[in-house]
């Protein structure tokens, strides 16, 4: 246990004060263990945001996290949120709720706290599998950022496992909740983890070492070609001139507005660079919808990407 404490202290992210978003899951609650170990119980906070969505197992995973919390010593704030109509994908709905709260959370703690999250490497290799399926281009086979602004991901910054989290809790003496949607093969992720990692693994038993070194690889060139994007945009970082836009070799055009999209969005844009010509032909003024919640708008001669509006809800 000793070797997994030292792996996470050397990662630099728990070593301030933070809030946990704390599911109720084994790697949650390791990490929750963990920034206790690190920090003490006074300087972790945790988030459980309850949905509401699985009946009475949503409510036995909240009253598990109040028990965790309980016996950890930990300040727990548990959200209650009801999903809108014409919220759109539910687990993207439900990942932007839990960060805005989380980042609430931290805001209402201590200003200079990070938002940690339970993300594994195990958990990296089924996002890369699972992004190269649904969203063509490369940034889909980079993976998850350790850190990216309050947000931090020490367990997969110490490139630890899910059967790791495991060995820590029971070592522990911690139990954990298991959620049945993690299997329910309805859902994608559910299909990436029961089905094509043991297929991969069949091929190769190193098959996710090697996925894992690829996006590595692909980070160290992605840094690379940020530089070049950065050097075509206005000074603001978030717009150019449609005139030079459409200069651009038809590459470097579409990674330009793929970077404004998912800038504006925090979120993976593949269709953006699909719809470069569509935004070219919009002229000096006009709106485009490009897909994956982002929206075109060039004014004056300018092309900035914001959010698209949510949509009004029926009545």
């Amino acid at each position: 246990m000793a070797d997994l404490v030292e792996r996470v202290r050397a990662t630099g992210l728990l070593d301030g004060p933070v809030v946990v978003l704390l599911s109720g899951g084994r790697d949650s609650t390791a990490l929750l263990d963990l920034a206790v170990v690190l920090l003490g119980a006074e300087r972790v906070r945790a988030v459980h945001v309850d949905y509401g969505l699985r009946g009475v197992a949503s409510d036995a995973d909240r009253e598990w996290c109040v028990a965790l919390c309980d016996r950890l010593g930990v300040h727990l704030d548990v959200v209650h949120v009801a999903r809108p109509e014409g919220s759109g994908n539910l687990q993207a709905w439900a990942r932007d709720v839990r960060y805005a709260r989380g980042a609430a959370a931290v805001q209402a703690f201590r200003p200079d706290a990070r938002l940690a999250v339970g993300h594994t490497l195990s958990d990296q290799v089924e996002t890369i599998m699972y992004r190269l399926a649904v969203s063509p281009g490369r940034r889909a086979l980079l993976g998850m950022e350790a850190a990216r602004g309050l947000l931090v991901r020490p367990l997969l910054a110490a490139e630890v496992t899910r059967a790791e989290t495991a060995t820590w809790c029971l070592d522990r003496g911690l139990a954990w909740r298991e959620d049945a949607s993690n299997l329910d093969r309805a859902f994608a992720r559910a299909r990436v983890r029961e089905d094509l990692l043991p297929a991969l693994r069949a091929v190769d038993e190193r098959a996710e070492v090697n996925v894992l070194r690829t996006a590595a690889l692909l980070r160290e060139e992605a840094a690379v070609l940020d530089e070049v994007v950065a050097r075509e945009l206005e000074p603001d970082g978030a717009s150019i001139a449609r005139d030079r836009l459409a200069a651009l070799p038809p590459a470097l055009a579409r990674l330009v507005l793929r970077r404004l999209a998912e800038d504006a969005t925090g979120t993976l844009c593949a269709r953006a660079a699909t719809r470069l010509d569509d935004v070219l032909a919009l002229g000096p003024n006009g709106l485009l919808d490009l897909g994956d919640g982002a929206r075109a708008a060039v004014v004056s001669g300018t092309v900035r990407v914001g959010r698209t509006p949510a949509r009004e809800p029926k009545r």
